[in-house]
């Protein structure tokens, strides 16, 4: 059997043997800080046993892919410290994201105080240091293995999938949860660890399902990465444009307003004429553009012509009762007047008022649009 490895070079062996026990021949160092593999381009666990010709390459923390497999395993251990301390919380999904990880559960919120408990009852579960082991079940057994253990989401999940699948499943200690992996060999791999936040989720991102309790969390290798990671969140709220434009009276928002609405103040005024004044006059002085002032709204009419009318209908502000029949011609004759998507086609009106020769061209026309 040879193995290809990501530098080129060969290992031959006489029979199967382990993702893990391959980095241990190839390095006790490289064993110690494997999260993850590739076999032949598909990402696997270290306890992947390989048995054929392959190529294979192996994901430290310093890979995308090897920080996926550390971020997913400390959800693992998230799920499970929730488990001990809420045995009534049920699971959904706790998948790596960019930065670190989430996991969702149906329960009541977390404030800071629990999060600091659950904080705590990880540590014990990462000092317990359980191995991950993997297993797989026939979907009927699937269904009925998380039926017993009452997770009613993870028996949705299972039944989304096809007929004659096979289910696998991660243990670690009295855990077990539904999942396709990859994960590292054992929970006490993960050396540092911190619960960011907690907030609102809708199951499987729909309004119209339960609002579920999300956890969000990150985890590194060092702690000393840890205390960076969050000293940059830190630095990042103190440089918030939400935080610093109401603290330097920019603007403010008012709930009988909205708050997506934003209430310019003087001082926010100033910054914004400032900065259209300057961009205008790039415009219209260096690069020859001439200025444009355009209605908010139109007709129907142009929008049916443009062709926004019959790509984004559903996502414009109509104005005036949408009563069209099947041709799109409006029932009671009124005119029927949506809200601007952009401004392309009112200044297509603007060109078209008078007549251009091709030494016009080319013609360029800017508008400082709201």
């Amino acid at each position: 059997m040879k193995i290809t490895l990501k530098d080129g070079s060969v290992k031959e062996y006489e029979s199967g043997m382990a993702v893990i026990d391959i980095a241990r021949d190839i390095s006790e160092g490289l064993a110690r800080m494997a999260c993850a593999a590739e076999v032949n381009g598909k990402v696997v666990d270290l306890r992947t046993v390989v048995d054929a010709d392959c190529e294979l390459n192996i994901f430290t923390f310093n890979d995308i892919e090897g920080k996926k497999a550390y971020w997913h395993t400390t959800s693992h251990v998230l799920a499970e410290a929730v488990k001990r301390l809420y045995p009534e919380a049920k699971l959904t999904i706790g998948p790596a994201i960019g930065e670190g990880f989430y996991y969702d559960f149906d329960c009541e919120p977390f404030d800071r105080a629990a999060l600091d408990e659950l904080e705590k009852e990880m540590k014990k579960i990462i000092k317990e240091g359980a191995q991950l082991e993997k297993f797989t079940l026939p979907r009927e057994e699937a269904i009925q293995l998380m039926k017993e253990r009452e997770e009613p989401y993870k028996v949705e999940l299972i039944e989304d999938l096809p007929e004659g699948e096979t289910i696998s499943f991660y243990r670690q200690g009295e855990f077990v949860d539904l999942c396709a992996g990859p994960h590292l060999m054992r929970t006490k791999d993960i050396k540092a660890f911190k619960l960011i936040s907690s907030s609102g989720a809708y199951w499987r991102g729909d309004e119209h399902n339960k609002m579920l309790t999300r956890v969000y969390g990150v985890s590194y290798t060092k702690k000393a990465d840890l205390d960076a990671y969050l000293e940059h969140l830190e630095e990042i709220k103190n440089r918030d444009h939400n935080k610093l434009g109401r603290e330097m009276e920019l603007f403010t928002t008012v709930d009988v307003i909205g708050q997506g609405l934003p209430l310019f103040m003087p001082k926010g005024v100033k910054m914004i004429q400032k900065l259209q004044r300057w961009i205008e006059d790039l415009e219209d002085n260096e690069w020859g553009y001439v200025r444009t002032k355009t209605p908010l709204m139109a007709k129907s009419d142009l929008y049916k012509i443009s062709d926004h009318w019959g790509h984004y209908k559903e996502g414009m502000f109509i104005l005036g009762e949408d009563d069209e029949d099947e041709n799109g011609n409006s029932v009671s004759g009124k005119d029927i007047f949506a809200l601007r998507p952009m401004t392309c086609p009112f200044q297509y009106y603007v060109y078209k008022a008078t007549q251009k020769s091709y030494r016009d061209l080319p013609y360029r026309m800017g508008e400082t649009s709201t």
